[in-house]
């Protein structure tokens, strides 16, 4: 159904999405930045937010700190357990921006957001950005992160980027990742080197508080990027569980 966008009816919400008159049960909630960055990236919601059935989370959460904007993006080479390829870096030097999401199989903080990840993935990758995932999850402690599920799940998800294995678990120390998912989103300015400019959630949508998941923050963020436009520093630390470290190296 196509909606003219100079509908006169329905409300502005907060955030400058409009909400149209649309038959009971669809609304379409598109976020759009006050900056002019905006690529247009929305989602569209099937059912009442209201009436979702609320899920009770019991993974202890942990919030991403620590990492400093600015921060250069450090070297890693990783293999791919799907394809059995191994990426480096360097492969993303020629993207004007850069992606770079630790994420897992069995977090439910993951799962809430997978299949969006995916469409928001998907679209911005069409515009020109660079996006890789990585896992770091002890294997020997949650074998359902191991390689071989990781394989499954990427095919399952049809994940349009590379999804890696960190088994050493040093990457994920190197770039300060504590959780799953936590977003690094860097620039590059010509030969410079990647630098951080966001490091921030999502979107508000947790699996037990009935957020729509809309990937608004993210987005706003990536829209800024490709399109040359400061970026907010005021950025909401992205909420998930902690990264399973080796049971001997827990840090």
């Amino acid at each position: 159904m196509a909606v003219a966008a100079t509908a006169a009816s329905g409300t502005l919400s907060r955030w400058g999405a409009r909400l149209l008159d649309l038959p009971k049960g669809l609304t379409i909630a598109r976020s759009f930045s006050a900056s002019p960055c905006s690529m247009g990236f929305h989602h569209l919601h099937l059912g009442s937010p209201a009436l979702a059935r609320k899920l009770v989370v019991r993974a202890a959460r942990t919030e991403s700190k620590g990492v400093s904007l600015g921060f250069r993006a450090p070297h890693f080479e990783l293999p791919e357990p799907l394809t059995g390829k191994t990426w480096k870096l360097e492969e993303f030097e020629s993207y004007p921006a850069l992606l770079v999401m630790f994420i897992c199989n069995h977090c439910p903080f993951v799962k809430h957001l997978k299949k969006d990840i995916v469409k928001l993935t998907n679209f911005y990758m069409k515009k020109g950005l660079g996006v890789v995932a990585i896992s770091s999850n002890s294997a020997a402690t949650h074998p359902q992160d191991g390689p071989e599920l990781m394989a499954e799940e990427a095919k399952l998800f049809s994940y349009p980027f590379p999804y890696l294995y960190d088994e050493s678990q040093d990457t994920a120390r190197d770039f300060g990742a504590v959780c799953t998912p936590e977003f690094f989103l860097f620039k590059k300015d010509g030969r410079r080197p990647f630098e951080l400019v966001y490091h921030g959630q999502f979107d508000d949508s947790r699996p037990s508080n009935n957020v729509p998941v809309t990937g608004r923050h993210l987005s706003r963020a990536i829209d800024c990027v490709l399109s040359g436009q400061p970026i907010s520093l005021v950025q909401k630390p992205s909420v998930g569980c902690s990264i399973k470290w080796h049971p001997e190296a827990k840090l």
